[in-house]
């Protein structure tokens, strides 16, 4: 017999190429939902297309009229910048309960940046961690190194790293290089120190893992080299956030390993965080600036 899910409310996380649903009582998890990949904000869907698969997804949800709807992500281009709230500033504010409630993202003046999603990545972690000071990396597509004092964010820098790693594994001339999964550790510890050193010689590196490859190097070692060199390089231009701070990594498995590994190679200890787990933290943070009860 099917399960009755009838949710008090309904938190949503959009991502570049996915979603997440989950059905909530208070803070219960009652059902999740993802949605297919390539069916998110960087599809070429629009906003009432991504809401059509999103009612298809839960139809079969025992869903009230006037229950909470908490959105978090981009699930359409920013319309304005009333859409983001200026940094420094705390990672949710209060808002009117209206539904669905979409949870507005940050932005930076200088230099200029945005975010919208991982404000609430954030607020989970915080409300998690309640007295945490010192530095958040949130790894995906876009990584992003948060500054974090008194609860709130105070400044943050945003790079393309994953986003390129992903490009130069399937569009480029590394592509037959990288064709895999697995990356070796020690190629990449060696690949970062050389980037972290001396970042103005990675477009030549990169090229160095095709020559390699041609040489018999494994898929495995120019897959390490690859995120080696990438890491090394943001490392090296993150630096004034990362040397001698507290820092936490939050992502999947995948995307936050070889940060974790980047930053324990120079000396640095991380603690480690769910993206899914701090969203529905952070969701829930969300709900209870509501005035209801979490």
């Amino acid at each position: 017999m099917a399960q009755d899910i009838s949710p008090e409310w309904i938190g949503i996380d959009h991502r570049a190429d996915s979603a997440s649903v989950w059905a909530m009582r208070g803070t219960e998890v009652l059902a999740t939902r993802e949605l297919a990949t390539g069916v998110s904000a960087g599809a070429n869907t629009g906003e009432a297309d991504l809401a059509d698969h999103l009612r298809g997804l839960i139809s079969d949800w025992q869903i009230e009229d006037g229950t909470q709807i908490i959105t978090c992500g981009a699930a359409a281009p920013p319309r304005d910048m009333t859409d983001f709230r200026a940094v420094p500033c705390a990672p949710l504010a209060a808002a009117p309960a209206t539904s669905p409630l979409r949870i507005a993202g940050l932005r930076q003046a200088t230099p200029p940046d945005l975010m919208q999603g991982d404000e609430t990545r954030i607020a989970g972690f915080l409300s998690l961690h309640p007295d945490w000071g010192g530095v958040i990396c949130l790894t995906g597509p876009q990584s992003r190194w948060v500054q974090i004092s008194a609860g709130e964010v105070v400044s943050f820098q945003t790079f393309m790293t994953g986003e390129l790693a992903a490009l130069l594994s399937d569009r480029s001339t590394l592509q037959p290089a990288i064709a895999t999964d697995t990356w070796d550790e020690a190629a990449f510890t060696e690949a970062l120190a050389e980037t972290v050193s001396r970042p103005e010689k990675l477009a030549a590196r990169l090229y160095g893992i095709h020559a390699h490859s041609m040489l018999g190097e494994s898929s495995a070692t120019s897959r390490g080299r690859l995120l080696g060199y990438l890491s090394g390089a943001e490392l090296a231009a993150a630096r004034a956030y990362w040397l001698g701070q507290q820092i936490a990594v939050i992502g999947g498995d995948d995307l936050a390993a070889p940060y974790v590994a980047a930053l324990a190679a120079q000396g640095v200890p991380a603690t480690r965080a769910s993206a899914k787990r701090m969203t529905l933290a952070g969701l829930c943070a969300a709900y209870r600036l509501l005035g209801a009860k979490a």
